[in-house]
């Protein structure tokens, strides 16, 4: 592992973080495309293929952004713009990534009254998240690591509008939980 960098640089890896990079993001492009693939066909309605589409969609995007964006890295650093696009469209993929991620969740759960606002608000946060790195990438990197938590955050809350009929708390989403599992 190389040196701390400053914080208006970025890091660059060895030629094994190089390697490591490319094999680890590329091996997971396949077994994400079957697990899409299986969920959809597993599919009992429209919204449960949606949701398959979204979350196979995301995942399987994201390990190939990366492993391109990586490759490139390593291969073609000499190609300053064309690294730096896949860089962008990595980053942009961590985005959609998280928002595919949430959407299952918000769209066959019944999670209270804030879950259809969050439905659309996490792929808003997407999408504002995609249009700041191409404007600032790699500019305020704190500021991108904060969209990305607050992104990952808060469509969490929605269990806070829950309704629970039963008990006050999160029993509810520990019982769907364990029916999701059964």
């Amino acid at each position: 592992m190389n040196c701390r960098v400053p914080a208006n640089k970025r890091y660059q890896p060895t030629e094994h973080e190089h390697v490591a990079n490319c094999v680890t993001h590329a091996f997971w492009i396949l077994p994400s495309m079957v697990g899409g693939s299986v969920l959809y066909f597993l599919s009992v309605d429209k919204w449960h293929q949606v949701a398959a589409l979204l979350y196979g969609s995301g995942l399987t995007g994201l390990f190939l952004t990366s492993t391109l964006f990586h490759t490139a890295a390593w291969k073609i650093s000499h190609l300053r713009k064309v690294e730096e696009r896949f860089h962008m469209c990595d980053r942009v993929a961590i985005y959609f990534f998280i928002a595919a991620s949430y959407s299952p969740w918000l769209m066959l759960r019944e999670l209270g009254p804030w879950t259809y606002h969050m439905r659309w608000l996490i792929w808003v946060m997407a999408c504002i998240g995609s249009m700041y790195v191409f404007f600032f990438h790699e500019r305020y990197k704190l500021a991108e690591l904060l969209s990305y938590v607050t992104m990952g955050v808060v469509p969490a809350l929605v269990i806070l509008s829950m309704v629970s009929t039963k008990n006050q708390g999160l029993t509810v989403v520990f019982s769907a939980f364990k029916k999701s599992i059964i």
